[in-house]
């Protein structure tokens, strides 16, 4: 159990209960995210499972600049704002630079500052001072353990309500590789740790709307890993229909499949709470 509680909502984060994180990797045409929020939201409420709604305004590290990078900030927070009044739930979306800070803390409950950006400072601290939760994504270029060093960026800046997300590490050539010990070093902070298992099976340099770039073999065995070595949420990308999608298209999870993929999880994660007391 994590150190640092605080709530959001009907959400206890470092409590005993898994919680979700979950949406379209980018803000797309409005009926594809309200389809996904009203989807997410019923399947939520039969797990009793807690939810938080996320997708990106804005994709800033494409690997190409004719691929869809999103709505922009304007339109991308009017969407989301509508979406978390709609269906009550908590949103989140990530940010890139410091000016989008002040206009993203008026309608989202969580930022999140994206894995390639977690060392930047003046973006950490800036998303800090609103005293918003702040998702930090461990970034694949860093020893888990590092993670201590924007925690406490978070921490000077006189915000304590941090979240850590882990989501594979670079290594050879183009792949991520999810190492269990890391789950437990970002817990050694006493932060509530999350598992991202969607950006987990992606795979560098290919297009994400080629099959091949998302290697979804793993998906049962790495998010079972994960939930088991004792995260408390998951955060996993969900699309009414993926293989449409306009980002991250080999990766994303089938919407109308995602009940029964969560159902084991929630199960491994209640007996890890049982044993672990």
């Amino acid at each position: 159990m994590s150190k640092h509680k605080f709530n959001l909502g009907n959400i206890d984060f470092g409590a005993d209960t898994l919680f979700l994180i979950s949406g379209p990797c980018v803000i797309e045409d409005e009926s594809i995210m309200m389809k996904t929020a009203e989807g997410l939201k019923n399947m939520s409420e039969r797990l009793e499972i807690p939810l938080v709604y996320k997708s990106s305004f804005q994709k800033d590290n494409r690997s190409d600049v004719s691929y869809y990078q999103g709505p922009g900030l304007e339109e991308g927070l009017k969407l989301l704002d509508r979406i978390k009044k709609e269906f009550g739930l908590p949103v989140l979306s990530d940010i890139h630079y410091p000016e989008q800070v002040k206009p993203a803390a008026e309608v989202l409950d969580i930022i999140q500052i994206p894995a390639y950006l977690c060392m930047q400072t003046t973006l950490v601290v800036e998303a800090a001072k609103t005293g918003k939760i702040i998702n930090l994504k461990h970034g694949q270029f860093l020893a888990p353990e590092n993670m201590t060093k924007p925690v406490k960026k978070v921490e000077d800046s006189g915000n304590s309500r941090i979240l850590l997300t882990e989501r594979g590490y670079t290594f050879g050539y183009n792949d991520l590789v999810v190492d269990p010990r890391s789950i437990y070093h970002l817990s050694e902070t006493g932060y509530p740790v999350i598992f991202d298992i969607t950006h987990s099976i992606r795979k560098y340099g290919i297009p994400s709307a080629d099959p091949s770039g998302g290697a979804r073999q793993y998906l049962n065995v790495l998010a079972r890993a994960g939930v088991a070595s004792g995260v408390d949420g998951i955060f996993i990308e969900a699309h009414p229909c993926p293989s449409e999608a306009l980002c991250d298209a080999a990766s994303q999870y089938e919407l109308n499949e995602l009940e029964e993929f969560i159902k084991p999880l929630i199960e491994i994660h209640d007996l890890e709470v049982k044993y672990r007391k």
